[in-house]
């Protein structure tokens, strides 16, 4: 063998070794990591209470649709401020007067004709009650069908639940819910076998809160926002992307 043919043979043999311990280098040293979400959930209690009731009059005249409701709508709120709701709570809206219209069908000949008749005037309030004294607005909602017995057309609203303190246990749960991720994380690599460990955070990223209904599995992508249930379940998800040391 020439000179030249020995110098080609070793130049392989040596691009095969640094090749070979290339290979072996970023098999040993390849980053690897694993993808998991952690969840937690807390149930709580509303604080505060949204309560909404429609009062309704009627009259042939306009004027008279509108004296008769301002007449129920101040005996109404002389109501509930006897039974214990702040006036400060209490929110009325402007009066919506609407003339209504009934359709007959009137028949001329052998033709049937509809035609709108005049058929008096509607008038309506709205009142609104905010308040912190949940069980006392439970109550009233209930009991506003008293009303009709003293002669007002009122309509209750069910009322709608909230939790003001929502930013504040947001912070733990996100924590509690990282704390959930990393033991899933440990518990899967247990599972599979071999000496691998959770390492490092290489990525994280929150999920929306949850506000459901006690007991309620619901979930969207947008969040659930529930307000018609004083007891309710918040839950809220994060992902985290762990290194794996092997």
């Amino acid at each position: 063998m020439d000179r030249r043919a020995i110098h080609i043979s070793v130049g392989l043999i040596i691009c095969t070794l640094i090749a070979s311990v290339t290979w072996a280098w970023v098999r040993l040293h390849r980053s690897t990591t694993i993808d998991v979400r952690g969840s937690a959930k807390r149930r709580i209690s509303s604080d505060l209470v949204q309560w909404a009731a429609v009062v309704g009059a009627r009259d042939n005249t306009r004027v008279g649709a509108y004296t008769t409701l301002a007449k129920d709508v101040e005996r109404t709120r002389q109501f509930l401020e006897s039974q214990g709701v702040p006036a400060e709570q209490i929110r009325i809206s402007s009066a919506d007067v609407q003339e209504l219209v009934r359709e007959e069908t009137l028949q001329e000949g052998s033709k049937l004709i509809q035609k709108q008749v005049f058929d008096g005037w509607h008038a309506q309030q709205r009142i609104e009650i905010t308040s912190t004294d949940v069980p006392r607005i439970e109550r009233l909602a209930r009991e506003a069908t008293q009303l009709l017995e003293k002669g007002i057309t009122i309509t209750s609203e069910s009322p709608r639940y909230h939790y003001t303190k929502v930013s504040d246990l947001k912070i733990e749960m996100l924590a509690e819910a990282s704390r959930d991720a990393r033991l899933r994380a440990e518990r899967m690599l247990e599972a599979a076998g071999g000496r691998a460990t959770v390492g490092r955070v290489e990525g994280i990223s929150t999920g929306v809160i949850n506000i459901n209904a006690a007991n309620s599995t619901e979930t969207s992508w947008e969040g659930n926002y529930d307000t018609s249930s004083f007891e309710k379940d918040l839950i809220t998800t994060v992902r985290v992307l762990f290194e794996v040391n092997n």
